[in-house]
């Protein structure tokens, strides 16, 4: 006799359920340890009388003690996250019980408390994933917030309470527009400029020659589940290598150079010949202040010379006048209008 499907179905959700909550107590009892720890330190470090040179000296000494029996939780950089954990939520109280620690790791990031205090309670109401919180902190909900005449509408997408019905509300960096000198609209799509960046780079590169041939736009690219646009793909022939570009129009982070190298170690990884050299990586940041150029070379790059990529590849200030030219012929463009 076979059992009924709506009892199974109950069953797996008693079990989920379950486990949920099982998970959710201990990321809890996780969040809590960290903060007793990181309590510990901000208060002996206050008693150092070099309190610079006693703070390193006490989490080094703490993470050799500790590491070995615990692993990784123990870390001289999980450490001084769990001390600047304290500093930032000083008072128990303020803790959601809804948030990871993952949660926490991204919001002890946000310097200005307002903005932090905002992004704790859309988390928290709206029951964002830490990946989504980390999504509407890099789309600069805030700010975009700030600079809208339709804040409904914009938290309204952001909640995914409503799609968006127009490619304005995708909005990503609006401060960049800003500079630029636009008026303030209900919303912002920053990604015009992007898209006229890559479009006169990509004509750029072209007409210098020097063996570039385009591959591909915004190339997707899976790993592991996760999907990944990389800005533009080329191939230069007289290097044998594949040369990725990544424009960002805000100023650069390290986070940038992270993706972008792993976007480098993917195509050596899964497209690369055997034949065929090293990619090479273009990080190109443009922001109010200034435009910088890195080339992010394969670690440990043995196969191509130095002098190989700077003579074929175009020089950093070449690639700085290119997109600096876009910028100004947008700016002039939008003060026109």
């Amino acid at each position: 006799m076979e059992l009924k499907r709506d009892i199974i179905q109950q069953i797996k959700a008693i079990i989920a359920t379950a486990k949920d909550r099982a998970i959710r107590s201990v990321d809890t009892e996780r969040v809590l340890m960290y903060w007793h720890i990181g309590k510990v330190i901000f208060e002996e470090e206050q008693l150092g009388k070099d309190r610079a040179e006693y703070g390193i000296y006490l989490i080094k000494s703490i993470s050799d003690e500790f590491q070995p029996l615990f692993g990784s939780g123990f870390t001289i950089r999980q450490l001084e996250m769990n001390r600047q954990f304290y500093r930032t939520f000083p008072n128990t109280n303020a803790l959601r019980s809804q948030l990871s620690w993952t949660h926490y790791r991204l919001l002890i990031r946000i310097e200005n408390q307002d903005k932090r205090d905002f992004y704790i309670a859309e988390a928290t109401k709206s029951n964002w994933t830490a990946r989504q919180l980390e999504r509407q902190i890099n789309s600069q909900l805030f700010e975009r917030l700030l600079l809208s005449n339709d804040v409904q509408t914009v938290l309204a997408v952001a909640r995914e309470e409503r799609l968006p019905s127009d490619a304005k509300e995708i909005i990503k960096d609006p401060m960049v527009l800003e500079f630029l000198g636009l008026k303030q609209e209900a919303t912002y799509y920053e990604k015009d400029l992007e898209t006229a960046i890559i479009t006169h780079l990509q004509d750029f590169l072209l007409e210098m020659g020097n063996g570039f041939s385009f591959v591909a736009r915004q190339k997707r690219i899976h790993i592991e589940g996760d999907e990944f646009f990389i800005d533009m793909v080329f191939y230069n022939r007289l290097l044998q290598c594949f040369v990725l570009i990544e424009i960002k129009t805000d100023k650069l982070t390290h986070q940038d150079i992270g993706q972008l190298q792993m976007y480098v170690n993917y195509y050596d990884r899964f497209e690369k010949q055997d034949f065929e050299n090293p990619s090479i990586g273009i990080l190109l940041c443009a922001d109010k202040n200034d435009a910088v150029v890195k080339i992010t070379l394969p670690e440990n790059n043995k196969t191509i010379i130095a002098s190989k990529y700077q003579l074929y590849l175009p020089t950093e200030q070449q690639l700085i006048d290119e997109v600096m030219k876009e910028i100004e012929k947008m700016d002039q463009k939008n003060s026109e209008a």
